[in-house]
């Protein structure tokens, strides 16, 4: 019985090519207490993995979060699959607003104790009693309101390349860091302002709606089905689009465009971009914008010593970082002194 994946990335790549086949990349979360989280992990990979899913997937007690590409011809037998089970029965799946054959190569799902790490002690408040829910218009016109306040919930990374006009883009690295700021920015305004907030897709927005009326917040609201609904209602419904820039995603895509509006700068030249790349050191690895010109002079890296560093050989490159630890604990996403226009 295979529960786990056993091909490469690479190998995953050349099957996708071979097949020739489209694939529809979606993503959805429920929260919902699950009694034995890796029972319904192993289900779900031994169903999926029949199915050709490929993605990223967390099961915990608190219910799932999942991104994943299905082949367009396996789509009913996965919705099929998933109204089977009881909590998932129509649940809203959030299609890829750009589709890619290849936004995930593996198959992953894991068994975490968030699904989304907050950091917050849900015994401590109601998790269900959530904001309210509103509409791509609904939303819109929340946002034209003059006593509202749009927060965007994402990371600095995210909201950088793209986020709604006119919203407050906190300057953090993680969910869990914008909760605690979010509310001492608003503190004397938790019973006098509209509370609205939007992330990707709904689940942040879905815990942070529910700890903020738990601090004190009168009138919270969030955006149904986050960015990703709002474009499918806005294109479907003929809605003015107020989001500027492209909508970041946690695949090989990195992004999705919603508007033509390009809205952050090359983070080492300063020229108008909003495409990310990693940093060709695997021991740097890090996260940034970068313009086609400074990715073809720094060979796609961050810095000259990082350049100088994927110039050497595999096995040079490799001894260089032994011992090391995991670099993606050592560097943050578009954190570093080296990229000049970084915001």
């Amino acid at each position: 019985m295979q529960l786990y994946n056993k091909l490469s990335a690479k190998e995953r790549a050349a099957l996708i090519d071979e097949a020739g086949k489209d694939r529809i990349t979606i993503s959805f979360y429920q929260y919902y207490k699950i009694e034995n989280p890796q029972i319904f992990r192993d289900k779900l990979f031994l169903e999926w993995n029949a199915l050709d899913v490929l993605g990223r997937t967390y099961v915990a007690h608190e219910g799932i979060n999942a991104q994943i590409s299905v082949p367009a011809e396996n789509f009913l037998a996965l919705k099929e699959q998933l109204d089977a089970i009881s909590f998932l029965k129509d649940i809203r799946l959030n299609v890829a607003v750009e589709q890619d054959n290849k936004s995930f190569l593996k198959l992953k799902v894991k068994v975490r104790n968030k699904i989304v790490a907050d950091g917050l002690n849900d015994d401590t408040f109601d998790v269900t009693d959530k904001g309210v829910h509103l509409s791509a218009k609904e939303f819109n016109a929340m946002l034209a309101d003059p006593n509202t306040v749009c927060v965007d919930m994402r990371n600095h990374y995210e909201s950088e390349i793209g986020h709604f006009d006119g919203a407050v883009t906190p300057d953090v690295d993680t969910f869990r860091d914008s909760l605690d700021i979010i509310e001492e920015d608003l503190k004397d305004h938790k019973e006098d302002k509209n509370l609205l907030m939007y992330c990707t897709g709904g689940i942040r927005c879905e815990k942070a709606s529910a700890y903020y009326k738990h601090k004190g917040f009168k009138n919270v609201f969030q955006l149904e089905g986050g960015i990703i609904e709002y474009t499918r209602q806005v294109k479907e419904e003929g809605i003015d689009n107020k989001f500027l820039g492209k909508n970041f995603v946690f695949d090989h895509r990195r992004a999705e465009r919603i508007s033509d509006d390009v809205i952050s700068n090359c983070h080492q030249c300063g020229e108008p971009c909003d495409t990310h790349v990693n940093c060709e050191n695997q021991a740097c690895h890090l996260l940034f914008i970068q313009c086609p010109s400074c990715q073809e002079k720094m060979n796609t890296c961050c810095s000259d010593e990082c350049k100088d560093i994927a110039g050497l050989s595999y096995e040079e490159q490799k001894e260089l970082r032994r011992g090391k630890g995991n670099s993606n604990k050592i560097f943050k996403k578009g954190r570093s002194e080296a990229l000049k226009f970084k915001k």
